[in-house]
């Protein structure tokens, strides 16, 4: 059973170096793509009078957007196939929670979004590698951000479990129905203009590399809750420890 699970991983791993190789080899020509772009569009903006040359920008200007929604998904795509080690230490999961919802609270207060936090005490410390760990949440908090287009609120809760700790996040956006949620976590599926489909699926993949579960509930127009439970460890790791999981960078979902 062991091997069997070596043999997936490995050839996950190969698919990811290959896949990763691809992307970069697309970024090249996307580079040289976007700055000729740039260059065309300083010539146009020359003479804003002439008709031709304002018509010519424009073009210019739609070539530049769809350049950069490629760039959008090639960075998310680069960040969900990668694949690095998980430096796990002890970590104090409220600490980290309050200090990811300081960082996102620019953003909600600009959104009209309310932030109201509920962290039980006395949690045991888990494993997490935090820098992975705050790019998972940061794609949830994003994508309960985009849920709330008119302002809203956000609860974000822990709490203990029989066997671990749970991390809620709840939105009162716009929910998701049935066949949404079942499809939420899969590569490239997106309910938003413009979104690249892998933000929550690169969040699952982190959570699942610390041993933990991501499950979704939601309701349309009522809003939507993650919930994320994490393992208590046995014992606290050697300094070796490490797992492998994708580059835990946010994206846009």
């Amino acid at each position: 059973m062991n091997d069997d699970r070596q043999k997936l991983v490995d050839q996950y791993t190969e698919i990811a170096r290959l896949a990763g190789g691809l992307a970069h080899e697309i970024k090249n020509p996307l580079s040289t793509i976007r700055l000729n772009m740039e260059l065309l569009a300083e010539d146009f903006s020359q003479d804003p009078d002439n008709p031709l040359f304002r018509r010519a920008l424009n073009k210019v200007k739609i070539v530049q957007r769809e350049c950069q929604r490629l760039q959008d998904l090639l960075d998310d795509f680069l960040n969900f196939a990668k694949v690095r080690k998980l430096n796990l230490e002890p970590t104090n999961l409220n600490q980290q929670v309050r200090q990811l919802l300081h960082f996102f609270q620019p953003k909600a207060k600009e959104s009209n979004i309310e932030v109201i936090d509920y962290l039980a005490s006395d949690l045991p410390m888990v494993l997490l590698d935090r820098q992975a760990f705050d790019g998972a949440m940061l794609n949830l908090l994003l994508n309960a951000q985009q849920a709330m287009p008119n302002g809203g609120q956000l609860v974000v809760r822990t709490s203990g479990t029989r066997d671990g700790v749970a991390l809620d996040l709840i939105d009162t956006g716009c929910g998701m129905d049935a066949e949404t949620q079942a499809r939420i976590f899969d590569a490239f599926f997106s309910t938003k203009r413009g979104g690249t489909g892998l933000g929550l699926p690169t969040a699952r993949k982190i959570i699942e590399a610390h041993g933990g579960q991501i499950r979704v509930q939601s309701e349309p127009g009522r809003g939507t809750q993650f919930t994320i439970t994490l393992p208590i460890p046995a014992q606290l790791p050697s300094s070796d420890k490490a797992r492998q999981l994708p580059s835990p960078e946010p994206d846009r979902a």
